[in-house]
């Protein structure tokens, strides 16, 4: 989930080079950074910041350096835990997260100082030295010992040992004019001219590099914090209402009244019904295996996986690694709404099927800004229709797909989309009807885009806080989703059936898939977002984005309607923590902005 970098020299590192790689090192995540610098016959200093990677480098003073190791961190849990972790004179450079390192803490009888999961590392190598007098042949013992994704640069400040090894392949080597480079992608190393990086597996580099002595450096400043501990608060808690009403409901699925453009025929059957068309109709794989053919390759990955972590792109990643045995690079795009849950299970899936990780983190602080400055505007005047503003900022996912495409000289990208994911209500009470209402359909999604952007632009006007720094980003990010072409494209879930109980079965059962402790649903439970508009959705109007859902799934003959009745009843209970990590993540108070939401009119009689 992070930025590894570094550079080691018989004599002077190339400090130009160093900063490219920091750099490309920041689009994992810049939350803050940490670098450890040596000269052959100095110190070796571990200096950590708030700052980003390029910032300190430039506050470091490393003109004599022979050897620089760097981190650019995406923070996902200890926010004061910069790295370099160093414990017992074992410096941790670690791209990943270690899922089971409570279990590791509660089998040593050591005292842990950090809440940072890279500690554990540094605990368990520490432990290896002792026992065997240096750090060769470690990583075996680590990956043996610690579950999830583990990209490493090891250091044993005294023994001047360097180890580098990963289970996913998340780190890259090469040579040039003499001095070892290497970063977490290998576009950084071809960035600076390194022709044929080297990817590194299990534990393929050792090296040495001893100094005299160890400092310490810091330098932080005061921000808002982007980890949150939970809290319980009972006070809270009890402010969300949930009153599952006995609305008027279609007799064949669960939509109710207060869905928009709803309507019943004589039979009490919605036109939601009427119109469907079925979409989990899967075409051969074979079809999809022959479409394939061209992009494979020798050696090297073949095909991008764009991968939020969450229920259906992982085990779409597991179905074209394990089915199609495509070597594949998983792409994740962190806008600051991806939830600790969420990035464990990233770990876990990509650790388990051994697949290199490529992540591009935005600005969390300023993404997270983003999302207050429209909700402040929202709860000025709520309105069910421009809820969907609080999600913009992720859709310059689409973006970087191309990017990373791009960079990787990979053609391909395969996606994990649930066919059965239509929420046409949520552009629907903006006024916008379903394809099958419209009477004029629009040819081009740039026209869609106008219309759906005019109808929004009406609503801002009744609430001027939503004209604000965050209005480019909002609409670049429609762009690039919605208008910007895309090539080369395949949807997994065309060429395979979509079963929830096989989905549930296969993650939680051979890769120990994360369940969230607020929800029955393994949907949206790795997304910040979801917990709140759903409450809203369900507050003011019903229903949410689950009844949609098991609608579809009703429609398609895989659940009867008094299943999916028994399921919307479970799912749309709030959930409390889901909501709590939210608004504390954008720093709005919870009694404030429950209270505002629960006197929303209701758009039926309680």
């Amino acid at each position: 989930m992070c930025g590894i970098f570094g550079a080691i020299s018989d004599d002077l590192v190339n400090l130009k080079r160093v900063r490219i790689l920091a750099e490309h090192s920041m689009r994992r995540g810049r939350d803050s950074s940490g670098l450890i610098a040596s000269s052959s016959e100095g110190d070796f200093r571990v200096l950590r910041s708030d700052l980003d990677s390029v910032r300190l480098l430039k506050k470091g003073s490393l003109a004599k350096a022979s050897l620089v190791i760097g981190h650019s961190r995406l923070v996902t849990n200890g926010m004061v835990d910069n790295q370099p972790v160093v414990r017992d004179d074992v410096a941790v450079f670690h791209n990943g997260i270690v899922v089971n390192h409570n279990d590791l803490w509660d089998e040593l009888e050591l005292t842990r100082e950090l809440e940072i999961d890279t500690e554990i590392i540094a605990a368990l190598a520490a432990e290896y030295v002792l026992k065997f007098g240096t750090l060769k042949g470690v990583s075996e013992t680590l990956l043996e010992r610690c579950d999830g994704s583990i990209s490493c640069v090891i250091i044993h400040l005294k023994l001047g040992e360097i180890v580098l090894f990963s289970n996913t392949g998340s780190l890259y080597v090469g040579c040039l004019d003499g001095s070892t480079y290497f970063a977490s992608e290998a576009n950084s190393l071809f960035q600076i001219g390194v022709q044929s990086p080297v990817q590194v597996l299990d534990e393929r580099f050792f090296m040495t590099h001893t100094a005299h002595s160890i400092s310490f450096e810091n330098w932080n400043r005061e921000r808002s914090p982007l980890v949150h501990s939970f809290n319980y608060s009972l006070q809270e808690s009890n402010l969300l209402e949930f009153n599952f009403s006995s609305l008027l409901r279609c007799a064949k699925c669960v939509l109710p009244s207060t869905m928009p453009f709803i309507r019943f025929n004589e039979s009490g059957v919605c036109n939601y019904c009427e119109n469907y068309v079925p979409q989990n109709q899967p075409k051969p794989v074979s079809l999809l295996a022959s479409h394939l053919e061209k992009y494979r390759r020798s050696s090297g990955a073949e095909a991008i996986m764009p991968f939020s972590g969450g229920r259906d792109s992982s085990y779409a990643l597991h179905l074209i690694t394990k089915e199609l045995n495509m070597k594949t690079i998983a792409y994740t795009y962190d806008w600051g709404m991806v939830t600790d849950l969420g990035r464990r299970n990233i770990s876990r899936m990509c650790a388990r099927l051994g697949v290199e990780n490529i992540v591009v983190a935005a600005d969390l602080e300023k993404k997270r800004k983003n999302i207050t400055r429209n909700l402040n505007a929202w709860l000025d005047n709520p309105h069910l229709g421009m809820i969907s503003i609080l999600t913009a900022g992720d859709k310059h996912f689409f973006k970087y797909v191309e990017s990373v495409k791009e960079q990787t000289g990979i053609g391909l990208n395969l996606w994990g989309i649930n066919p059965l994911e239509t929420t046409h209500f949520k552009s629907g009470y903006l006024g916008i009807a379903p394809d099958f209402e419209m009477q004029n359909v629009y040819s081009s999604g740039l026209g869609k885009q106008l219309a759906y952007q005019k109808l929004r632009f009406r609503e801002m006007l009744k609430s001027p806080r939503y004209f604000n720094a965050s209005l480019w980003d909002t609409l670049s990010g429609e762009y690039y989703r919605s208008i910007a072409p895309k090539t080369d494209y395949f949807h997994i879930f065309d060429y395979w059936r979509w079963d929830e109980g096989e989905i549930n079965d296969v993650l939680v059962n051979e890769y120990d898939w994360e369940l969230s402790p607020d929800t029955s649903t393994t949907w949206r439970i790795g997304d910040g977002t979801a917990a709140f508009y759903n409450y809203v959705y369900f507050t003011v109007g019903g229903f949410s984005e689950h009844e949609t859902f098991r609608s579809n799934q009703i429609r398609e003959g895989e659940i009867s309607r008094e299943k999916a009745l028994e399921l919307v009843a479970l799912e749309n209970i709030p959930r409390y923590e889901g909501i709590k990590w939210y608004l504390d993540a954008v720093g709005l108070d919870f009694q404030e902005v429950i209270n505002v939401v629960n006197a929303i009119p209701k758009l039926y009689e309680a």
